[in-house]
């Protein structure tokens, strides 16, 4: 899956709109750009560098996920341990994992799906957010 066809995927999700800001494409549901459910990096920048994304091809794919998502499948691992330049494999984001935020460089394979997973459900955890706050 290339950037291209992530970002098509993200965009066709109800009411999403697009941000770009410090090298990043921002992904937000409704009007409220708060916090972005998706982000996607392509190159390096003076902020963040950790994923050597300067490479030809290479991008980073940023995603809010709920707790118990995140826990079962990156909780365990020890950020001083993460090598974030590793291609295709799912890591805590290295600067919001605190926030449940998850990353993948240049998914394939079994991670494409997932990772498509993972957008729809970032996507869907600030909708239901959004309409509880619109209810009260």
């Amino acid at each position: 899956m290339n950037q291209s066809e992530v970002e098509a995927f993200v965009s066709k999700l109800d009411n999403v709109q697009r941000d770009d800001s410090y090298g990043y494409a921002m992904y937000f549901v409704g009007d409220e750009h708060l916090i972005p459910f998706v982000s996607i990096a392509s190159s390096d920048n003076e902020y963040d560098s950790v994923s050597n994304l300067n490479r030809e091809g290479i991008y980073r794919i940023n995603i809010g996920v709920g707790r118990e998502t995140f826990d079962s499948l990156v909780g365990n691992m020890k950020l001083e341990d993460i090598d974030y330049s590793t291609l295709d494999v799912l890591m805590p984001h290295p600067e919001y994992a605190k926030q449940h935020f998850v990353c993948i460089l240049n998914p394939s394979g079994e991670n494409e799906e997932l990772t498509k997973k993972l957008i729809t459900e970032a996507h869907d955890l600030v909708a239901n957010r959004l309409e509880r706050k619109a209810n009260r």
